[in-house]
């Protein structure tokens, strides 16, 4: 057998050193002599990849990887790690105010819940300016006589894949799907520097003067090294998961008494239609939508107890929440009458998180905060959308825990300085991994809130560009605008 062929089929070989595995298989063209020290590179016409390779430990439980060099793939003033409503709106209003900005998004498309999580309500937009506004216009204008009807608060999530795509060419923000972050870089100032990502293309280094954190769960600042806060009490109890579906097959008219539009009684009615015929969801405000022609959506389960940071725990999750969606129905459709027709047309890609990592910033958004109706001098937006605890675990009522309303509600200030982190410089953060406590949490991290949140970052990232300085040393009312 040809020697090359053979090298290309080994993929595990015995040293005296222990296991050396090779995560991948590189062509004969790319290989490097065994006694050269030449670096290998990928290339993503032909398929080739980098090899790893890495000494597994003699008990079996750890891989010791060898050192390998990571290629510098992009430079830009601003990066933008996450293309949901926040990292969106930080892309564009970075790229709008001069700067030169890459944007890396782990899905197959932009916009985050909106569009990979199928939420198709977005919640405390009313109030909002600027970009905000703008995509609800867009949405609405784009969109269905329901998204009219609604301001584009009610909207189509393949229409949003395409406006946020729209939106981001027309500013000159540089588009990167599928693509994980997995690694950041800070120097010895303590300022982030580079970020390390995953992908078909390999492993990645992107260079930025600036970085803004829209992950969600804080992904980019915990690499950089940041404290951070999670949940609520000394098990760290974070709020359920939701998967989010599709649904065909009914007429709006003839069940629109259950659609969440209607009038608040829609959520009772439909719990009771489902507990009536033997149905239980584990979220007890099952929530119906109509977008257009006989395409609706709805929201009925909780995952508790899932971490968002456990791969493995996600994924189940993730499959017992489709196989509810699809049982209740299936439920559904045995009721017959207008719902005989009833089914699936898509469960939603990302299972719908509302809690991860509360990045520690120069503010903190508190209860406090919340019940007084803060205005702080530094305000980037109004958060009017009220305390929304969903039940912690399925011992309650599995809908909303009202014990953390007592403290009560009052519109309130989302500071500047809580987007920005306090560990590191040149970091800023926007969407619900800002810096708060778990009762604001619940409150800001709507996404009608996460927009105007990442237009600031953005818009300060660029400016504290132009102006040689970090962006904890600006004010937001001299760089607003």
């Amino acid at each position: 057998m040809d020697r090359k062929a053979a090298s290309r089929r080994t993929f595990l070989q015995t040293t005296a050193g222990g296991l050396v595995v090779s995560a991948a298989l590189t062509s004969p063209d790319t290989q490097a002599a065994e006694s050269s020290s030449a670096t290998r590179i990928a290339n993503p016409i032909g398929g080739d990849v980098l090899r790893t390779e890495a000494t597994l430990s003699p008990d079996a439980k750890h891989l010791l990887e060898q050192p390998r060099s990571i290629p510098v793939v992009g430079k830009t003033d601003v990066l933008v790690c996450g293309g949901g409503p926040a990292g969106i709106a930080a892309a564009v209003a970075a790229a709008r105010a001069g700067a030169s900005v890459q944007l890396i998004e782990v899905a197959g498309c932009l916009g985050g819940v909106w569009t990979a999580g199928l939420l198709t309500k977005i919640l405390d937009a009313e109030n909002k300016s600027g970009i905000m506004a703008e995509l609800l216009h867009r949405f609405a204008a784009e969109g269905s006589e329901v998204a009219n009807q609604s301001n584009g608060t009610v909207y189509d999530p393949e229409i949003a894949k395409l406006v946020l795509e729209d939106i981001c060419i027309e500013a000159g923000v540089k588009i990167r799907l599928h693509t994980r972050l997995v690694g950041a870089v800070t120097d010895s100032d303590r300022r982030v520097v580079a970020v390390v990502t995953e992908s078909k293309s390999g492993r990645e280094t992107w260079l930025a003067d600036r970085f803004v954190d829209c992950s969600g769960d804080g992904d980019l600042a915990a690499h950089a090294g940041c404290r951070f806060d999670l949940g609520v009490g000394a098990d760290c109890q974070c709020q359920p998961m939701s998967m989010m579906a599709l649904l065909t097959g009914i007429d709006a008219d003839e069940v629109r008494p259950y659609i969440r539009e209607t009038a608040s009684s829609a959520k009772p009615l439909l719990l009771k239609l489902m507990e009536d015929n033997g149905m239980s969801p584990s979220y007890r405000a099952p929530t119906l939508r109509h977008l257009h022609s006989d395409i609706f959506s709805i929201m009925t389960n909780h995952e508790y107890g899932v971490s968002a940071f456990d791969a493995g725990a996600i994924t189940d999750s993730t499959i017992r929440a489709r196989r509810e969606v699809h049982d209740l129905v299936n439920g559904l459709r045995r009721i017959g009458g207008p719902w005989k027709e009833i089914a699936v047309v898509a469960t939603a890609e990302q299972i719908g998180v509302r809690e991860g990592r509360r990045i520690r910033g120069r503010y903190k958004i508190t209860a406090d905060d919340v019940a007084t109706g803060r205005k702080h001098p530094q305000s980037v937006c109004t958060a009017k959308f009220p305390i929304d605890v969903h039940a912690l675990n399925d011992h309650g009522n599995k809908e909303i825990n009202s014990e953390f309303k007592k403290g009560g509600h009052q519109p309130y200030g989302i500071p500047y300085p809580a987007l920005i982190a306090e560990d590191v410089d040149g970091l800023l953060l926007a969407g619900r991994c800002i810096s708060g406590d778990f009762i604001a949490h619940s409150s800001y991290r709507v996404t009608g809130n996460s927009v105007p949140m990442g237009e600031a970052a953005g818009r300060a990232a660029a400016v504290s560009i132009q102006q040689n300085v970090m962006p904890h040393e600006l004010d937001w009312n001299e760089i607003k605008g």
